[in-house]
This record gives C-alpha cells, structure tokens and sequence, in this order.
C-alpha cells in the first residue's frame, strides 16, 4: 500500500492556496534582480568603440 503524503485532496488543497498566499503577498513579480538596462548600455557603448 501506498501511503502519500496528504490525507486527502482536501488537504493538498489547502496547502497550495496557503502557498499562493504567501507568493502574492510578498510582490515576488514586482522584484527586479537583475537590472538589464545596464547591460543593454554597456552592449551599446561596446558597438559604439568596435
């Protein structure tokens, strides 16, 4: 027998809205890590001196 690792669909359920709570609440799409304008310009001024 196989035992998994929720009860019931019930609780998976609730673990993954809890789980997409959590990601909307913390603006996880409004973060920029990596600023891509700055490579842009470095890309243009390398152009620019070739």
């Amino acid at each position: 027998r196989v035992v998994g690792a929720f009860p019931d669909g019930q609780s998976a359920l609730m673990l993954a809205a809890a789980r997409l709570r959590y990601i909307a609440g913390k603006n996880w799409g409004t973060k920029m890590y990596l600023n891509i304008e700055r490579l842009r310009d470095a890309d243009r001024e390398r152009e620019g001196v070739a």
